[in-house]
């Protein structure tokens, strides 16, 4: 992203909300009281209220979501297909004989994590595995709730042979859970990830984890920010960039 508007001649300034809805707010304020050209936001995991996302729309500054967005906004989003890559996920756990699988995820609120619980529940289905509702917790994805979530389903009378996190950090924290109890990855219980992140290739057993190709999406944004600004004037369009994610499957599901 930065080397694309760099080289347009534009200068970035980064706010991080740290997945706090009223850090978010205050940063847009921010941005605003700077008078930016424009802003491209991935939007806080605690998000529910779009209004100062309107406001940026209300003042004819381009808006561009990646990652995280919503389609009420009627703004370009870039980002992955979350339903086919969460689908990606238990097609292959399905395919290392697991039978039992458990989805922490994000808050079905949020639109992303509400797309990949729907593509984790439908692929349960298409393989007729078990759809129990103890196996599938909503969290906020930070490396303490992946702990948390992990001691939970550990808990149970009939454990997981599977877990699917919708974060890598979260999935970092059922990793040191698992190794904490001695449970074997993926013998006694296979564990993926979500988002590639650099770590998932540092430990032992290393983590399987879907790619979302961060840096496309990034340039894109900016193409599609540029495209806007060289605009006399222009109006808010819901303008979909979908990317294709790629499973990177390593030792922590790979039993056949």
């Amino acid at each position: 992203m930065e080397e694309v508007l760099n080289k347009a001649g534009y200068n970035i300034i980064i706010t991080q909300s740290n997945e706090s809805y009223k850090k978010e707010c205050a940063n847009i304020d921010t941005l605003l009281f700077t008078q930016v050209d424009g802003i491209i936001a991935s939007m806080a995991n605690e998000t529910v209220d779009l209004s100062y996302y309107e406001k940026v729309k209300s003042k004819g500054i381009p808006l561009i979501l990646f990652d995280r967005g919503e389609n009420d906004l009627n703004v370009d989003y870039i980002g992955i297909n979350d339903y086919n890559s969460s689908h990606m996920i238990v097609e292959h756990l399905v395919k290392q004989g697991c039978k039992r699988i458990a989805h922490i995820g994000g808050f079905k609120r949020t639109r992303i994590f509400n797309n990949r619980i729907r593509g984790y529940v439908d692929a349960l289905e298409k393989y007729n595995l078990p759809q129990d509702p103890e196996l599938l917790i909503e969290s906020s994805l930070t490396t303490e709730d992946g702990r948390e979530k992990m001691i939970e389903l550990l808990a149970l009378k009939n454990r997981p042979d599977a877990v699917y996190v919708a974060g890598d950090y979260a999935a970092l924290g059922a990793f040191q859970v698992l190794n904490e109890q001695n449970i074997r990855m993926p013998e006694d219980i296979a564990l993926v990830g979500f988002g590639n992140e650099a770590f998932t290739a540092m430990v032992s057993p290393t983590i399987t984890s879907i790619e979302q190709h961060s840096s496309e999406i990034g340039q894109q944004a900016a193409k599609t920010f540029l495209k806007h600004v060289k605009k006399e004037s222009f109006t808010q369009t819901l303008n979909k960039i979908i990317l294709n994610a790629e499973l990177i499957i390593r030792d922590s599901s790979k039993k056949q």
